[in-house]
């Protein structure tokens, strides 16, 4: 007979942070779960399962999700906690991105947020927006 563990066992980090970069691209490319899902052949909920890193996602799986994002597989690698550092091709400065920074990146404000800041042709306009932000972080 077996028996169940009364602790859940936690997602490892590397499912996690695939997750949340899945998540992240997903976002961005304003993509729902259920249409990701449906064009990989799995429900919006395996994609949660996905996304949240409570399930592992296969090599065939993430080249397909890779795929439907459009990004490189390595994608869903860049800027683990604990890898190896980024290449100054990756990163673009040669410096590894702060945990913050990602944490931020890959949150609905911060997507959404950087998303409009994106959009915002005017210089001007930027850098009020910057200040705005900094006085209401004080």
């Amino acid at each position: 007979m077996l028996t169940r563990n009364p602790e859940r066992k936690q997602p490892e980090p590397v499912d996690v942070h695939v997750g949340r970069r899945i998540r992240m691209r997903r976002v961005w490319m304003e993509m729902a779960q259920a249409t990701l899902g449906e064009t990989i052949g799995v429900t919006f909920q395996q994609v949660q399962k996905y996304e949240k890193g409570t399930n592992r996602v296969g090599a065939s799986r993430r080249q397909q999700i890779a795929d439907v994002l459009e990004v490189p597989v390595s994608f869903f690698f860049e800027d683990m906690p604990g890898g190896a550092e980024n290449d100054a091709d990756r990163v673009g400065v040669g410096a590894v991105l702060h945990p913050e920074l990602m944490q931020f990146v890959m949150s609905d404000e911060g997507l959404a947020l950087t998303r409009a800041f994106c959009r915002i042709t005017d210089e001007k306009v930027r850098a009020r927006v910057v200040s705005l932000v900094k006085v209401l972080a004080d």
